[in-house]
């Protein structure tokens, strides 16, 4: 069965990362993704203090503000590359002291609409970063993102030849704000599926609160369940989408809901 987990993304300026562990078990949260935001996090110390404070919880994924270095890992040039894999290590480093399993990552950011990006020469990368991922236990996952290198299922299918090592994470909003169905991507990514994040949304596209507003989850669940994803739900939304960590847990327990229903 499917479970239910938080990104700590979802408590950004309003919770800190290391306490946020605290507050995910409180929601009824079954495992979590840690966003690490600062190079101050990227720290081994701060690793070690993540370890210690995580209470027990089941830290599936982590996850980097990835415009900080990720794009520059596909840099043409090597001392820049070389710059990015150290703090890319860092991060895996950090993820591995918190028993993280998966790393979920955007890569290079699409800034003009006429930027062409080959899915080979990217798959080729992909494969080598996800190399250096094994090396702490970790197995790299590229996310679809409309504004990153994978903004299209098109992408990924050809892509995902030249890196048999790399999975893949589906966010649903943003396969909506690429214009593509979420179906669409969950066929592409097929056993490489490792990780879903989920908000809702109304009938205007608008980001919601999960249980707030018209997303189809039954249908979701379902669908997942039909390609064999056993990996969980993951929750992740912007501090504005709600007002008290309250409404989170409502959240959780509304998945939790139909995940038993889609299991019954």
């Amino acid at each position: 069965m499917m479970k239910v987990g938080i990104s700590t993304a979802t408590f950004f300026s309003k919770v800190l990362t290391e306490d946020s562990f605290s507050v995910i078990q409180r929601c009824g949260g079954e495992c979590a993704e840690v966003f690490l935001t600062t190079r101050y996090e990227y720290e081994p110390s701060f690793g070690d203090l993540l370890a210690e404070r995580r209470g027990g919880l089941d830290i599936y994924s982590v996850h980097a503000l990835n415009t900080q270095f990720e794009p520059e890992l596909f840099n043409a040039v090597q001392r820049t590359r070389r710059d990015a894999e150290e703090l890319y290590r860092k991060v895996l480093d950090v993820g591995r002291k918190m028993g993280a399993r998966f790393y979920t990552f955007h890569g290079r950011m699409r800034l003009k609409r006429n930027m062409v990006v080959s899915p080979e020469a990217a798959g080729r990368r992909m494969r080598e970063l996800g190399d250096i991922a094994r090396e702490y236990g970790i197995t790299l996952c590229f996310e679809n993102v409309h504004w990153a290198m994978f903004n299209s299922p098109e992408f990924f299918a050809e892509a995902k030849e030249y890196c048999p090592n790399v999975g893949a994470v589906l966010d649903i909003k943003q396969a909506r704000q690429s214009g593509r169905d979420w179906r669409e991507y969950v066929a592409v990514m097929g056993d490489r599926l490792m990780n879903v994040h989920v908000s809702d949304c109304d009938d205007t596209g608008a980001i919601k609160l999960v249980g707030r507003g018209t997303f189809p989850f039954d249908e979701l669940v379902r669908t997942l369940d039909g390609v064999g994803y056993g990996g969980p739900l993951m929750i992740e939304q912007y501090a504005d989408n709600y007002g008290d960590v309250a409404e989170v847990a409502d959240a959780v327990t509304y998945l939790k809901h139909i995940v038993g229903g889609i299991y019954a």
